[in-house]
């Protein structure tokens, strides 16, 4: 195994998403974000999700675009050690987010900010009461050497009259116990993978100020270093190989060209990396490569998407992506983009191949809710790229071809299909966990082709 698929692997096991958070950039049809992030991802891709870049869920997949390899061979899917299939329904603690690490789940709902169940066996095993009113719609971002990062209501101020005025705290949890190691407050209601992130030694977080971004000792919460930038400038965030990056472009109508900027994780000194014209989307890191989106929502063009490796090799290469989507996500080596109608594109962000369209095999819900469907989960080892819809469908289609090799349902929760938060889609090594509401499953898929 090379370097480049040990890192990945890594990252994968930390943030352990389905690229959701982003979530394309993660799901940001649903989350809270600022107004001009939230206009420049609308134009972007529609009600897209926000991919981030810890990005729960970046598996390593094949690079399909590359014609000299063969792909690696497939397997049938094999449940872990001591797992076998369950169901929860909990109210309360799973209807915001989910987080898998290792045999751990992680999840939040209106009764806990955190609450850990067994991967294996759906067990609750702790939780964490949250703090005032429990309608956020956060969760889990990350677990790493026995720490789960979350958020919760901020206790601090209240209105004259005694209401409790908002605000958001980071939150730092023993993953043993759910004993809370500290807490630092935000300076707004962001609770997006842009919020938070986790880099080498630290957690990245956007505090004190709206235009900083702070690296906190992951065990004490202590400040290390601090970034600032300029009022008038808008940085988007993500993390490469553990190091951070700044995509900052001027905040105006007018689109600006786009500065990458590389932050030391251990001093945050800043070097800036480059130059990309125009107005950019950080949409993750594929392997060890950050992938940008030309921010260009004119009808009839298609999107420049460039890729940056951290020995700051460039590629750009043109998309036909137009339109409202449902979804974008980066996936491992795939760029996924699935309409409104249900139709699945796979794309190499590396070569700018289109390398399937095919019918996603879900239900899709109307345009105009608020619920979406869940990011996409690829399964390099099975082969599979597998889609999840609020009504219950959940499909996998082949990786190399988009054939769809396999189909279930699943009865979605009582509530109906079309409120909150969309439905999540995780894997835990073969096998896949559900989260639809407060109704959670673990499954099998037969799978291997």
């Amino acid at each position: 195994m090379t370097t480049e698929h040990v890192e990945e692997k890594i990252r994968d096991t930390l943030h352990a998403v389905a690229l959701d958070r982003v979530r394309a950039p993660g799901d940001l049809a649903e989350k809270v974000v600022r107004r001009h992030t939230r206009r420049r991802l609308t134009q972007a891709a529609g009600a897209v999700a926000a991919v981030t870049a810890i990005t729960a869920g970046a598996v390593f997949g094949l690079d399909a675009g590359t014609t000299t390899e063969q792909p690696p061979p497939t397997r049938p899917a094999a449940s872990p050690q001591g797992w076998q299939p369950w169901r929860n329904a909990t109210p309360g603690a799973t209807e915001r987010h989910c987080l898998v690490d290792g045999s751990a789940l992680y999840c939040s709902g209106t009764k806990y900010d955190v609450a850990k169940f067994d991967a294996n066996t759906g067990k609750r095993l702790w939780t964490v009461k949250v703090n005032r009113e429990g309608d956020g719609i956060s969760g889990p971002f990350a677990a790493r050497d026995g720490v789960v990062y979350t958020y919760r209501n901020h206790t601090a101020h209240n209105t004259p009259d005694g209401d409790y005025a908002g605000g958001t705290d980071l939150m730092a949890v023993d993953a043993d116990n759910g004993t809370t190691l500290w807490k630092a407050e935000m300076p707004q209601d962001d609770r997006t993978d842009q919020a938070a992130m986790l880099i080498d030694g630290a957690v990245l977080a956007n505090t004190p100020t709206l235009r900083t971004m702070s690296a906190l000792d992951p065990l004490t919460g202590k400040e290390k270093w601090r970034h600032t930038w300029d009022k008038g400038t808008v940085c988007q965030r993500a993390v490469l190989s553990g190091t951070p990056h700044l995509l900052c472009t001027r905040d105006t109508e007018k689109p600006h060209d786009s500065e990458l900027l590389r932050l030391d994780p251990e001093t945050g000194n800043t070097e800036k990396t480059t130059t990309v014209p125009g107005r950019q989307q950080l949409l993750g890191t594929s392997r060890n490569r950050l992938v940008l989106l030309e921010d260009n929502s004119t009808p009839g063009q298609n999107r420049r998407v460039t890729t940056f490796t951290k020995t700051g090799e460039r590629t750009t290469h043109p998309y036909p992506l137009e339109g409202r989507l449902a979804k974008l996500d980066l996936v491992g080596d795939h760029l996924i983009a699935v309409t409104w109608k249900g139709t699945a594109t796979a794309y190499s962000p590396t070569t700018g191949k289109t390398l399937w369209t095919s019918p996603a095999g879900i239900k899709m819900p109307p345009s105009d809710t608020m619920t979406g469907i869940a990011s996409p989960v690829v399964s390099a080892a099975q082969g599979t790229v597998y889609f999840y819809g609020p009504n219950g469908d959940l499909s996998g289609l082949d990786l190399r071809t988009g054939k769809q090799v396999w189909h279930t349902h699943i009865a979605p929760p009582e509530t109906g299909p079309h409120y909150g938060p969309s439905p999540q889609l995780l894997r835990y090594e073969d096998t896949l966990i559900t989260r639809n509401g407060s109704k959670i499953v673990s499954l099998l898929p037969p799978t291997g082709h």
